[in-house]
């Protein structure tokens, strides 16, 4: 299988993303700005389903995350759930505090 690669713009907006060529099998649509790093939807292909790609999106954005020192703001309903599932894991990176403050 490829690498998960990170693309990232200037603006600090991209994915973590497995990509067959130019095809993306799996993306994980990202911002990182202002401390926080914004995860926005998770995606699999049907190609790569039911083989634990997005639990390898999640543990290389949380690894990427914690390397640069960044708190996570949790909007894909993936991540979110995965976040609030296993509390204790992501505690030192999870923005908690911004879900409250909306």
């Amino acid at each position: 299988m490829n690498p998960i690669e990170l693309e990232l713009n200037d603006q600090g907006r991209g994915s973590f993303l497995i990509k067959d060529g130019e095809e993306k099998l799996a993306e994980m649509v990202i911002s990182v700005h202002k401390g926080n790093l914004t995860v926005f939807h998770t995606e699999v292909s049907d190609k790569l389903r039911g083989k634990g790609i997005a639990g390898q999106l999640l543990n290389t954005m949380v690894q990427y995350a914690r390397d640069h020192k960044l708190k996570v703001i949790a909007l894909c309903p993936y991540v979110h759930a995965e976040f609030e599932r296993h509390t204790d894991q992501y505690a030192d990176i999870w923005n908690r505090d911004w879900h409250h403050a909306k």
